[in-house]
């Protein structure tokens, strides 16, 4: 598998806070983990389910170098506990097209407070796609990354998320992901994000700015149009757009 892709699987649980929100938000609010690397520390409501999807291009030199459908299924279990079932349905590299990897996360997330929260989120991947073509990480890779989110103004409209962990777990040495997130505004709003891993058996060093921005549609409703610069060699830069849609309760 190109080593691009590795690490686009390995970063499907994506972040943007409910910004700008008085008091708790209601259950059927979207909370979206994308378009940002990290995760921030807040879980969907209990019951409730919410579809994350998006379309990346992104390359080293050009933009049509690789390809790919962004899927993630977040499903709310109980109070601080959150189910996720990501994946790529479709990936293209220079090498065909076809489905990805898929996964599986759970997030066990803790308040600190009105304004803070903690979690940690482990997750596994499973080689559904055909490594041959650079689909596939071709093994079973996971992660364990923790996270601290906070507001930093007090009606929200200022968000701060900082996430640190190895991934890249099982294939041979894992790669140490940091990454510090600012986002600003309310219905419309701007995600910042400076990532890093060191290089590791699952793919080479990686760095990048990402900048986004998020439009609420609906509360229900968030889309995301963006990109990311790659601050060091072997960084792809990509552009991405995506919709996040809470779909309501599920269960009771």
């Amino acid at each position: 598998m190109k080593p691009m892709l590795v690490v686009a699987v390995a970063f499907l649980l994506r972040p943007l806070p409910c910004l700008a929100q008085q008091g708790p938000p209601p259950p059927w609010a979207a909370n979206p983990e994308r378009p940002t690397v990290a995760t921030h520390a807040y879980t969907v409501a209990p019951g409730y389910a919410e579809l994350e999807q998006g379309v990346r291009a992104f390359g080293l030199r050009k933009f049509t170098e690789f390809t790919a459908w962004d899927v993630n299924l977040k499903i709310g279990l109980e109070p601080g506990l959150q189910l996720g079932l990501f994946g790529l349905p479709y990936a293209r590299s220079g090498a065909g097209g076809g489905m990805g990897d898929v996964g599986v996360a759970l997030k066990f997330s803790h308040e600190l407070s009105s304004k803070a929260a903690v979690a940690i989120v482990p997750a596994v991947t499973v080689p559904t796609g055909d490594n041959s073509r650079g689909l596939g990480a071709g093994r079973t890779l996971g992660s364990l990354v923790g996270v601290f989110s906070a507001d930093l103004s007090g009606g929200g409209a200022v968000h701060f998320d900082a996430n640190a962990g190895p991934m890249g777990i099982g294939a041979g040495t894992p790669l140490w992901f940091t990454s510090i997130g600012l986002s600003f505004g309310g219905s419309v709003a701007v995600a910042t994000e400076l990532f890093d891993l060191t290089s590791g058996g699952a793919a080479p060093r990686q760095r990048g700015f990402l900048a986004a921005l998020m439009v609420t549609a609906s509360p229900s409703v968030v889309l995301d149009l963006g990109g990311v610069r790659g601050l060091v060699a072997g960084t792809p830069h990509q552009v991405f757009v995506g919709l996040t849609t809470n779909l309501g309760a599920i269960f009771k």
